[in-house]
């Protein structure tokens, strides 16, 4: 076979040659180049000016241009002493269009094509062309497409070049309809199968996709079930085999693993052996503890981990640590030497960063728990990282450690950010559930990358006018003590917002600092003088003509407050890991008008069930009392639930306790209103409040929430990631359970929908609910459903918000 093609390549060349006779070359003419250079020829074939040509060397030059893979056709010539070569140059790739892929992106498939030597650019071979069909249809095999197909069009360019237009018909894709494993005696198939990342499908399976067949995928697995009996004491487990079948029609998928379990082998001993920088008692309880134990995988390599950290964070950035069992079969008995190799001690030479383009480098630099100079520690380099993450200014946060160059004994430290939009400037537009909303707003977490925060803001609503300016510096000093301020205008018709009728009219100013406990705890103070103008209208709520009847309507305060906060979450936007909690009081001090207090805990949660999944809790408890000659809770400081912010399925504000209707001691019914109170009795005095029954059919204005001084709210969500959603960083998507409601301690026997704290008396509410960050501005939308809604609360299924900027 090798001599026929000897033969074929050598007739092959024959036919570009023209025969003549040996002669001294006095000149090369190269003719037919239109992309390759000239030079380029002359750097490849064998021959020039001034040396002899014969049949021998002509064929070397064909052979060696053809080597080049650059033409379709070359000839040679002569004219005179002059040797001429004629060539036609393969076509380049102008552009390659592909069309018709969804389950796979255009990257995956142009990086296939790359691999056989197709791409933008490049000399496009014609012989490759069946390659390209091969590639992309093995590329839909791997991820279970297995009817898939492609048909290819080349278009003829200009300037010798060819674009190829792909067009894809990706099929169905095969579903898994059975993993079998054969061999298995100590462990069930349903045991092993929970691990895995195929599946043979679920309810959930339209999300998470595992009954999809996919080539990586099987290889996960097929460590996954490794990995199950080795953690399990099966040191020499083994698979056999792995077969995958298809079902005729290429619709399903039958995947089969014959094993060998082998013999369950437990430890005998423990050393630890090679030069050892820390003491014995940092790690002997450890490595004690493993004697007599089911020999695992896992405890050994979370052991080898623990070294390397202990080692790591000593500044051994390059200790290796290696794990060796000395396998006893007749006892099936296994002694582990673990192996230490500390290295040099490593000295952080410098700590840089990377596509911070508007954060500025000290923002981020005072957030580094390493120092320049030092010796290197993976916890510190891993706390600057995640204190990066915390702040919320960084859609991604990466950090890598760099060998110096010519030095065995330092690193370089670099963090690579990239910045995501921490506010918004400019004029807004937003809808929620109380309708339009306008204004202008400068809100920036990061401004100028300064790491202040600065707000101004002027919104109008149908409820509400607000005007503020507010600025925060958290590291007012070196020692991350915060500072800011904050002036507001607010006035608010509470009508409108579902709330029972009356307006306020607030302006104050206020100033907090705050001082890091350590580096996730901190404590907050801050004092805040507000001034309340209340107006009741011409028929208030009774509960409302009470207490302005005994406390008045315009009411000056200064309030106190501090506030402890821990925070363990693994970054400031969607977290996937880590807890929150934060408790606060604020109360009124002597000299204001009304004495209050109110007490806040909150709490979030999150776990990670999966690569895919995420357990959420968030929850709130609040409390408001007065104290002193205040007898009441002032009502307008009192606490709402309901609505997409709160407890989703029931409309904003509408739980707990409910406003009656207006005072009246004689009530107008042509004019629909109260006249003042008389003195009816002649003791000098106006009588007391006396309620009309008669109201509630003649006036306009029914039982409205009135709020209650005790909050109770909760929410268990199930996050999941959805399915072909490149960017779940921007997007968060869950299920959700919430309850909770507002309470009073303080009922009074006219007030409708009023009680104290009880479970019997929680609201609950399920569903799913979509929030996206998007340059707009945020999208939120919640379809849910009430489960136990009383008589007077309002429901509403399908909720959002939306804001945008521009």
């Amino acid at each position: 076979m090798k001599r026929l093609k000897i033969i074929f390549l050598s007739l092959l060349i024959s036919l570009h040659i023209n025969a003549f006779d040996e002669f001294l070359v006095s000149d090369i003419r190269i003719v037919g180049l239109q992309r390759v250079s000239t030079g380029s020829i002359f750097n490849v074939i064998p021959i020039s000016v001034g040396d002899r040509i014969d049949q021998r060397k002509s064929n070397d030059i064909v052979r060696s241009l053809f080597a080049t893979e650059q033409f379709d056709n070359i000839q040679i010539g002569k004219e005179g002493n002059t040797l001429i070569i004629t060539v036609e140059e393969r076509p380049s790739i102008s552009a390659i269009e592909l069309s018709g892929n969804k389950a796979l992106k255009t990257e995956q498939l142009l990086e296939s094509l790359d691999g056989v030597g197709i791409k933008e650019g490049e000399v496009y071979k014609r012989s490759t062309l069946e390659k390209v069909k091969s590639e992309l249809v093995r590329s839909y095999s791997a991820n279970g497409r297995y009817g898939a197909t492609v048909e290819i069009e080349e278009i003829n360019k200009p300037r010798n070049r060819i674009e190829i237009d792909i067009e894809v018909d990706e099929g169905k894709s095969a579903k898994i309809e059975k993993i079998n494993i054969i061999g298995n005696e100590i462990f069930t198939t349903e045991e092993i199968l929970r691990g895995f990342e195929l599946s043979e499908g679920s309810f959930f399976s339209f999300l998470s996709n595992d009954d999809q067949y996919s080539r990586e995928k099987l290889k996960g697995d097929i460590e996954t079930l490794e990995s199950y009996y080795r953690d399990r004491g099966y040191l020499k487990f083994s698979i056999e085999s792995s077969q995958i079948s298809l079902s005729r029609d290429k619709r399903e998928i039958y995947i089969t693993f014959n094993v060998n379990e082998g013999q369950k082998y437990t430890i005998k001993d423990v050393e630890v052996v090679g030069e050892i920088p820390f003491e014995e008692e940092i790690y002997i309880n450890i490595t004690d503890s493993l004697k007599e134990q089911t020999y695992s995988q896992a405890t050994i390599t979370g052991i080898e981990e623990f070294f390397t950290n202990v080692l790591g964070n000593r500044g051994y950035a390059f200790a290796e640590v290696k794990g060796n069992p000395e396998v006893e079969d007749e006892s099936n008995e296994v002694k582990l030497t673990f192996t230490i190799e500390p290295g040099k001690r490593t000295y952080t030479r410098k700590i840089l960063f990377t596509g911070n383009e508007i954060t500025q480098d000290h923002v981020l630099r005072r957030e580094m728990r390493q120092f320049e100079g030092a010796w290197s520690s993976d916890n510190s380099i891993e706390a600057g990282k995640v204190r990066l993450e915390r702040l919320g200014y960084f859609k991604e946060v990466s950090v890598e450690t760099v060998p110096v160059p010519g030095t065995d004994d330092q690193i370089d430290v670099l963090y690579s950010v990239e910045e995501e939009t921490t506010g918004s400037l400019g004029g807004n537009i937003g809808y929620s559930d109380f309708g339009l909303m306008l204004g202008f707003n400068l809100q920036e977490q990061n401004f100028l990358g300064s790491g202040n925060t600065v707000g101004i803001g002027i919104n109008k609503s149908i409820y509400n006018e607000v005007y503020n300016i507010s600025f925060l510096d958290p590291y007012a000093t070196k020692d991350a003590v915060s500072l800011g301020y904050n002036i507001y205008f607010r006035e608010t018709d509470y009508g409108e917002f579902n709330i029972a009728n009356y307006l306020t009219n607030s302006a104050g100013f206020g100033a907090q600092f705050g001082y890091p406990i350590s580096d996730t705890q901190r404590l907050s103070f801050n004092l805040t003088y507000d001034k309340t103008d209340i107006d009741i209208g011409s028929l208030p709520a009774r509960e409302i003509y009470d207490f302005v009847a005994a406390e008045g309507n315009v009411f000056e305060t200064l309030s106190a407050g501090v506030s402890w906060q821990t925070v363990t979450l693994n970054r400031g936007l969607f977290p996937t890991d880590g807890a929150s909690t934060s408790l606060s009081l604020s109360t009124t001090v002597p000299g204001s008008d009304l004495s209050y207090y109110r007490i806040n805990l909150r709490q979030r949660y999150y776990q990670p069930l999966s690569s895919d999944l995420i357990f959420g809790f968030q929850g709130e408890l609040g409390y408001l009392s007065a104290y002193g000659e205040t007898e009441e809770t002032p009502f307008f400081q009192n606490f709402y639930a309901g609505g997409p912010r709160s407890l989703r399925g029931f409309e904003s504000n509408t739980l707990g306790p409910r406003s009656t209707d207006a005072p009246c001691y004689e009530f107008n019914y042509e004019e629909g209103t109260c006249p003042n109170l008389l003195d009816t009795d002649g003791d000098g005095e106006l009588d007391s409040p006396y309620y009309n029954p008669y109201a509630n059919n003649t006036s306009r204005y029914r039982d409205a929430p009135i709020g209650g001084n005790i909050k109770v709210e909760g929410s268990l969500q199930m996050i999941f990631r959805l399915p072909f959603i490149e960017d779940q960083r921007s997007m968060r998507s869950a299920f959700f359970f919430d309850f909770g409601n507002v309470f009073s301690d303080n009922c009074k026997d006219y007030q409708i929908n009023c009680y104290k704290p009880s479970i019997d008396d929680l609201r609950y509410s399920y569903g799913v609910g979509i929030t996206w960050i998007t340059g707009f501005g945020p999208m939120s939308f919640a379809i849910s459903k009430p489960t136990n809604a009383g008589p007077q609360e309002r429901t509403e299924e399908f909720q959002f918000t939306v804001g945008n900027v521009f």
